[in-house]
């Protein structure tokens, strides 16, 4: 039996900053990537040495903007309001048959923006500033389906719909 090849791709996606659709005004999106802290164990009596989770590093994300927009600069000036920012962009999937599913993927996440994109001035060039924001909360959703969502003020963290710190949160009392 012989495993067919489908090679999925994105290559575009839309910005949503607290529901207002960017389209076209956004380069690059920069999504947070999560990193698992993990802690060394070694012991006597063990040949060898182990890491075990022990938490999430802190979740950043940037974007590129094509040009100065009013309506993200007034978000980004304030450093104590969070934002919702949602990337909605569409998975292809190709076989040898050509593209036959395309489906949606969602990454919705709050975050603090903890800088004000001033930009540059360049002659003959436009000016793309660019906004990093500290993420507070990170969701993802394909056609539907959860992959992960991670709430770092709630102690939440699930994969494909399970919660992965029930028994934690239960154990300290939250």
């Amino acid at each position: 039996m012989t495993d067919k090849i489908a090679i999925n791709h994105v290559t575009n996606a839309n910005i949503y900053i607290d529901g207002f659709s960017l389209l076209g005004r956004a380069e690059e999106l920069e999504l947070p990537q999560v990193k698992h802290k993990m802690t060394e164990h070694k012991a006597l009596g063990m040949v060898g040495t182990a890491e075990f989770f022990s938490g999430v590093e802190k979740m950043t994300c940037k974007v590129k903007w094509a040009s100065f927009y009013p309506e993200v600069l007034r978000k980004a000036a304030n450093p104590f309001k969070t934002v919702q920012l949602q990337a909605r962009s569409s998975l292809e999937t190709y076989t040898g048959q050509g593209r036959v599913a395309e489906v949606p993927v969602v990454v919705l996440l709050t975050a603090a923006h903890n800088d004000f994109p001033l930009g540059s001035y360049k002659q003959h060039e436009r000016g793309t500033p660019e906004s990093n924001l500290s993420v507070y909360y990170a969701k993802m959703e394909i056609d539907g389906n959860h992959i992960f969502e991670f709430d770092v003020l709630n102690n939440i963290y699930k994969v494909a719909g399970e919660d992965v710190l029930t028994t934690y949160r239960l154990n300290i009392g939250a």
